[in-house]
């Protein structure tokens, strides 16, 4: 078991500053990393296993163009049985690595007619929707605040970035609120119908725990969804984990280009 200091140094020698957290059937990022590192989770203090298919439960060290890049290939979801501090745990062991900013992909379910099933959403902003917090408990000082601020959590530089990007290559990257749900059974209609009222684009069970751990950890982020369907009642089939990662891989293509293409341009070390 690599503990966090061991884990440090064996990446002493890459020193990678950008992560990226790879969602639901959206591992072929992955596969664009040059002269891989593996490393599987179950090798790291700290990072239980996944259990849901379409997550590799894998770390790679490598290289995306000339910059240094650390994929986490599946992520630890709170329906899964993990607490929320597990992903505390996980980004700051990545802060202590020297992560500056982390890329996260995640799978969703659209709430709005536009986003239609194997599209892109930029996410601008969250809606906790699952009733746990990764910052509950005793405060580290040292990691970041008692109380963070989350007016900038999806960084505006960064979705400034993400917006040049996709209309120079010719994808449709629209922005949304991303609202999160425990899980892990898909939503009913009514919840759908109030998750509109409340003004969310796309819902998912991730992601937000994440993003809370980074900022308070001063990571900046940047949150890309594959839309993989409609939500309840605003489709006629039923939900089901299949058509998610079917979703996902039409999607695919689209973010491996927009994510690597991001990252050899505005993630030089």
């Amino acid at each position: 078991m690599i503990n966090r200091e061991q884990f440090k140094q064996l990446l002493a020698g890459r020193k990678p500053q950008t992560a990226i957290i790879l969602g639901s059937g959206l591992g072929a990022v992955a596969e664009a990393v040059k002269s891989p590192l593996t490393i599987s989770y179950q090798a790291i203090e700290g990072f239980p296993r996944t259990t849901v298919a379409g997550h590799c439960g894998q770390m790679i060290v490598g290289k995306i163009g000339n910059s240094e890049v650390l994929c986490l290939q599946g992520r630890f979801h709170l329906y899964e049985g993990h607490t929320p501090q597990t992903m505390t745990e996980v980004i700051n062991t990545l802060k202590a690595v020297g992560i500056k900013r982390l890329i996260i992909t995640n799978a969703a379910g659209s709430l709005n007619p536009d986003f239609t099933p194997g599209s892109l959403m930029l996410i601008n902003d969250h809606i906790n929707f699952s009733g746990q917090n990764p910052l509950v408990g005793a405060n580290d000082d040292n990691i970041g605040p008692r109380f963070p601020d989350m007016s900038n959590a999806y960084d505006r530089n960064m979705r400034r970035q993400a917006k040049e990007l996709a209309a120079k290559l010719g994808l449709n990257l629209p922005e949304g609120v991303y609202l999160m749900v425990l899980g892990p059974n898909f939503e009913t209609a009514a919840e759908i119908r109030a998750f509109r009222i409340l003004g969310a684009d796309a819902v998912g069970m991730s992601t937000v725990p994440e993003v809370i751990a980074a900022v308070h950890a001063g990571i900046k982020v940047l949150a890309v969804s594959a839309i993989t369907n409609f939500g309840t009642g605003l489709q006629k089939t039923p939900l089901s984990h299949e058509d998610t990662m079917l979703g996902a891989a039409q999607a695919a293509d689209n973010l491996t280009t927009f994510i690597t293409n991001y990252v050899k341009e505005f993630c030089h070390e």
